[in-house]
């Protein structure tokens, strides 16, 4: 990725005692509830998918949203490069396509038999997907193993239903507690 393009984030190296062993970390990390998306981009480097739940919102004014890619996934130099992305909430029923867009479909074209929509930016947005959030890049830093992009929503799809919920590695639909 050009430099460019992307600024890399490094935090001072903590003191050895202060680290957490990263097994203990990812064993804590599910725990943690999070909504399942598959964040999508097209354009000059081309068309790529990805499943991330490293998504939330950063303002509501100007609207923004961050996600998380892992750099070893070609969805990271296509966001950077095409300027733009949609993430796609899933809903509590696509299981299956979080599992095409992370990999474990194995299919050659992670969109095939997969309904888009063209909005705003030209990401490609998934047509059943609860919510999306058309993004214009504005921001990118990379920390660890990891790129952060920021994005500036400008359009966005909602639906109605619940959305898909990874936990404790397993799909989860949400619950009323009360």
């Amino acid at each position: 990725m050009s430099e460019a393009m992307m600024t890399a984030v490094m935090p001072e190296a903590a003191p050895a005692v202060l680290a957490v062993a990263r097994e203990d970390f990812v064993a804590a990390m599910r725990n943690v509830a999070t909504g399942v998306t598959v964040v999508t981009t097209d354009g000059p480097a081309g068309r790529y998918g990805v499943t991330v739940s490293a998504m939330t919102s950063v303002s509501a004014d100007p609207p923004a949203v961050l996600v998380c890619v892992n750099e070893a996934s070609p969805a990271a130099a296509a966001i950077a490069a095409n300027k733009a992305f949609c993430v796609n909430l899933l809903a509590d029923g696509q299981a299956d396509l979080s599992d095409a867009f992370a990999g474990r479909a194995r299919k050659a074209d992670r969109f095939e038999g997969v309904a888009t929509l063209r909005i705003g930016t030209g990401a490609p947005a998934l047509a059943d997907a609860l919510s999306t959030f058309d993004c214009r890049l504005v921001e990118t830093h990379r920390f660890g193993t990891h790129w952060v992009f920021i994005g500036l929503v400008v359009g966005v799809r909602r639906g109605e239903g619940a959305p898909l919920v990874y936990h404790n590695r397993v799909y989860c639909r949400p619950a009323a507690v009360a």
